[in-house]
């Protein structure tokens, strides 16, 4: 078993409406609350990390498995959504939505297609974010496969 760390170190002045800042390898930003909760929306804020790991989990998969599939991809693009509800001053994570629009390139054959379908699916299930989520958070998926013109 291989064990790999990653380190974050967080530094907030303290109060609601504080402006923090984080620091993990690659990513260092500010942080806060966002202006949907009613806070000052400097830098980013957790949902947009959550978001962001379980978007950039999902591509990087998919990215991965297409390599290995061989696939004749021309294209990939994503956007991705998550949905926050707030009931009786209680915010839950309820949802996120990745919608992959994948471009195979021109003379790709039925059984590409029906592969490149079923790794957008696969994908989804083998992510780490997506299992570490699984059960806290639905997972929805509405991905967009074409052939280019």
């Amino acid at each position: 078993m291989t064990l790999h760390h990653f380190h974050l170190k967080a530094e907030w002045p303290g109060g609601r409406n504080s402006e923090g800042y984080i620091s993990a390898g690659n990513l260092q930003t500010k942080i806060s609350i966002p202006p949907e909760m009613d806070g000052p929306g400097i830098g980013t804020n957790p949902d947009e990390m959550l978001l962001g790991a379980a978007a950039t989990c999902y591509i990087i998969s998919l990215g991965a498995m297409f390599e290995r599939a061989e696939l004749p991809i021309a294209g990939m693009s994503m956007t991705s959504e998550g949905i926050v509800d707030v009931t009786d001053g209680i915010f839950t994570y309820e949802k996120i939505i990745h919608r992959p629009h994948v471009t195979l390139k021109q003379g790709a054959t039925d059984k590409q297609i029906r592969l490149t379908e079923k790794l957008v699916e696969k994908a989804e299930k083998t992510c780490m974010i997506s299992k570490a989520v699984k059960g806290n958070v639905e997972l929805g998926l509405e991905p967009v496969i074409r052939i280019a013109e």
